[in-house]
């Protein structure tokens, strides 16, 4: 069996962590509690028809006081960079993430989430900004922990692209 790490990269209350728990457990909690350090959990998952262990790092969120450790990085196959959609600066600080990581030579897979879509009503992320980051080459998935909405496939569709697929 194939074992891929994967990262989730963002700023401080984006739903990293409950998009992880989503993802493995099924279940979302209000309750927000700000992770520390780095959560792995795993999970097995059968794409194209091959069997992967999934490796998740839900890593601290980073913000203009603390930065994360490349380190964390090292070893991954690819990363899910999650943003808050109600946050317009969640996307700035993701990005700038991204540069970091680009920045250390790294060339994994990333798809940008923009998440809690259940609220999309009150997004301050418009679709504009969404098209130009498309047309710059990423892959952007709307995804809410809440409801489940396209959790499962963010994290089908990134194990694919690791697979080359």
């Amino acid at each position: 069996m194939l074992e891929k790490k994967i990262c989730m990269l963002g700023t401080l209350a984006v739903g990293k962590t409950s998009l992880v728990r989503r993802f493995i457990e099924g279940i979302y909690s209000e309750g927000y509690q700000t992770s520390i350090g780095v959560k792995v959990d795993k999970k097995s998952v059968r794409e194209a028809g091959q069997e992967v262990k999934l490796v998740l790092w839900d890593i601290f969120g980073e913000d203009r006081f603390q930065k994360v450790q490349a380190s964390y990085w090292r070893g991954m196959f690819g990363y899910l960079l999650v943003v808050d959609g109600t946050r317009r600066n969640t996307l700035d600080e993701a990005l700038a993430l991204n540069q970091r990581v680009t920045d250390t030579g790294l060339k994994v897979p990333a798809i940008l989430l923009v998440n809690k879509a259940d609220l999309a009503d009150q997004w301050e992320i418009g679709d504009d900004r969404l098209a130009q980051l498309t047309q710059g080459g990423w892959e952007i998935m709307r995804t809410s922990a809440k409801t489940g909405e396209n959790v499962d496939a963010a994290f089908s569709r990134l194990t694919l692209k690791m697979l080359g697929k």
